[in-house]
């Protein structure tokens, strides 16, 4: 099942999307769900990331002084 939604477009996205859809002989709509579901997926890992990682700072979950010199001593980094 599917709904319906309206938005907006500038004249030259709009035209692009027009050329895309008939370069990839796609519909102008399926391009458009496509490039949201990407977008939405993309976003919903990095705020899911985002997220855990300040769960960790709360809890105290950081790399030590010495972790974090023995993995930059790995990489020739002076840390300190």
């Amino acid at each position: 099942m599917s709904v319906t939604m309206t938005i907006r477009l500038d004249p030259e996205l709009k035209q692009r999307l027009e050329q895309l859809a008939d370069a990839t002989q796609r519909s102008k709509s399926f391009l458009a769900a496509q490039a949201l579901r990407d977008y939405v997926e993309l976003n919903e890992w990095q705020v899911g990331e985002i997220n855990q990682a300040l769960k960790e700072a709360d809890e105290g979950s950081f790399a030590s002084q010495q972790d974090v010199s023995k993995v930059l001593g790995k990489w020739g980094v002076d840390a300190g």
